[in-house]
């Protein structure tokens, strides 16, 4: 008979785990794939701006893992890959820019002197002075990354500098995500004995590539999406699933429209809170793990400035949580990866876990929000003559502390034929989303391909 398999979801998990399902069955296997949006990708959305490509969901990759430049040399894209430019981002803090410190693991120093400026002096004396400190940590531990590094270096290395980019990755705090989640590396180095956080952060620092650490698609993720759906040739039913039953030895999938459908496999690329609902009946204890999975709600302004808009020469602004500015990120795009076109495109970021920004904020209100935050920060008053906002609402989980037993129970509490992918599973870049999405699709397959 041929076999059939269905994929919820339709962003960059679920077009990569039907193309994997593809590949590895064949061209008569039946797939099909739910999604009720109006276009397919999910998180990753490529928009035209000022007549340029504009990525307006996740907009890079980090390029050390391999799993995007690996997908992309498979579907005959490699070329398409492109690095950053060089320059670098800068921090807003204390109603001011600071240059980011270098050397750090997601803002967790290596150095004290990087801190100069950015701190007080009484927390640099309280940096270099942590080495002689006892430090206490148990093997697996998975604290929240405030609570260590607060009590190591200090609060203001908290608030100013890892506090920034876990808002820019996460849109949560160090205070609410896992140190295990954040930097895995530094708590393997202090599962090992590490003396000292100082000593623990130097061991767990990747060392320097020499190429850029980010990179992204010439022509924004919508040129890897469409090469997706082309070669995963999955029939797509554009409608939400409702819930899942057991149907003999397989599925049966109930839409959102009293429609059902049959399959032999189910792979669910869906938000966790959605994976709760869906799987409540058939998987409670799953459904239970992806209840406590917390998730936050942001929305984007994008504009395109007349080129000459004096922006400096950075990839754009972190800013800490405590500034009386609207945005929590700032992004120079065309400084970041190359300008094109008399344009400047910048991306401003809004909303974190925890308040209801995207919710209850309108775009004309976003709008004069961003042009508020460019007069303050850069001095900027020139005019866009293109803008674009967007909303992502529960798009980003958030990896607190206990999150890798959680997402473990989870996958243990799933029925043999059904599987998950996602961005609250492993990583919530794309890279660890398709390697998640590549998993998922083999605990399908391989009983069947064994055969």
């Amino acid at each position: 008979m041929t076999p059939s398999y269905c994929v919820v979801g339709g962003g960059i998990a679920g077009l990569v785990a039907a193309y994997r399902l593809r590949v590895t069955l064949g061209d008569d296997a039946h797939i099909t794939l739910f999604d009720p949006a109006d276009r397919l990708g999910g998180a990753l959305r490529t928009e035209q701006l000022g007549g340029q490509p504009i990525d307006i969901g996740a907009e890079a990759f980090v390029a050390r893992r391999p799993e995007v430049p690996t997908l992309l040399a498979e579907l005959g894209l490699a070329d398409r890959q492109i690095g950053t430019t060089g320059v670098r981002p800068l921090i807003y803090s204390q109603g001011r820019l600071h240059e980011l410190p270098r050397d750090t693991l997601n803002g967790i120093p290596t150095d004290p002197s990087s801190m100069t400026g950015l701190v007080d002096d009484a927390t640099i004396r309280r940096m270099l002075s942590e080495p002689a400190r006892p430090l206490t940590w148990r093997p697996g531990a998975d604290p929240a990354v405030a609570e260590l590094v607060g009590d190591r270096f200090g609060d203001q290395v908290v608030t100013r500098s890892v506090d920034p980019l876990l808002a820019g990755v996460y849109a949560g705090s160090a205070a609410t995500i896992g140190l295990r989640s954040a930097v895995p590396t530094l708590a393997a180095v202090l599962d090992r004995g590490a003396r000292n956080l100082t000593e623990a952060v130097r061991a767990a620092l990747p060392p320097a590539t020499g190429g850029s650490v980010f990179g992204a698609i010439d022509g924004g993720y919508a040129v890897l999406l469409d090469e997706l759906i082309r070669r995963a040739d999955f029939h797509w039913a554009q409608v939400g699933v409702e819930r899942l039953v057991r149907h003999g030895g397989g599925w049966q999938l109930v839409d959102d429209e009293g429609g059902d459908w049959r399959a032999d496999g189910v792979l669910l690329a869906v938000p966790a809170p959605r994976l709760a609902t869906i799987v409540a009946g058939v998987a409670p204890s799953a459904a239970a793990a992806a209840r406590q999975i917390k998730v936050a709600s942001t929305a984007l302004v994008a504009l395109a400035m007349p080129g000459g808009t004096p922006v400096p020469d950075r990839s754009g602004v972190l800013v800490a949580a405590s500034e009386r500015l609207h945005a929590k990120a700032i992004t120079l795009s065309s400084r970041k990866w190359g300008s094109r076109g008399n344009v400047e495109l910048v991306r401003l970021s809004f909303g974190r876990y925890g308040d209801d920004l995207a919710h209850r904020v309108g775009d004309d209100d976003l709008l004069s929000w961003a042009a508020e935050d460019l007069a303050a920060v850069f001095g900027v008053t020139d005019e866009p003559f293109d803008c674009l906002v967007h909303r992502w609402i529960d798009a980003m989980p958030q990896y607190g502390p206990g999150h890798g037993g959680l997402i473990a129970e989870l996958r243990a509490s799933l029925p043999p034929s059904l599987a998950v992918a996602g961005a609250y599973l492993d990583g919530i870049g794309v890279p660890a989303c398709i390697a998640a999405a590549t998993r998922a699709a083999a605990s399908l397959v391989t009983p069947r391909v064994a055969r």
